[in-house]
């Protein structure tokens, strides 16, 4: 899990998605129509996407993808982001992490 936390801290915002994912998908273009570039993990094109997707399980991740990362911190999956998104406080937590400058 040591190894999630690193790379999910390496831009202010990561997302471990599968290509195939349609969920994966819809997060990843909710981030670029925000104005925001993030670090893609795809999982199923990584020699290591299954002990990648074993370790977001454990992190409590079910579905194991999409999972996202803000300013290094473990935010959550599809639900939660767009919870966020929803309620206004994705923008706050993109500001804060410099992953939006406006």
């Amino acid at each position: 899990m040591d190894g999630i936390a690193n790379l999910g801290s390496q831009k202010a915002v990561v997302i471990f998605s599968k290509s195939s994912c349609y969920m994966s998908h819809a997060i990843k273009r909710l981030f670029y129509e925000q104005g925001v570039s993030p670090m893609i993990h795809e999982l199923d094109q990584d020699s290591r996407g299954q002990e990648m997707e074993y370790a977001l399980m454990r992190l409590g991740c079910s579905p194991a993808v999409p999972a996202v990362f803000i300013g290094g911190k473990f935010v959550g999956s599809a639900t939660t982001v767009m919870t966020l998104h929803v309620n206004g406080s994705l923008k706050k937590l993109l500001k804060d992490a410099g992953a939006l400058w406006l």
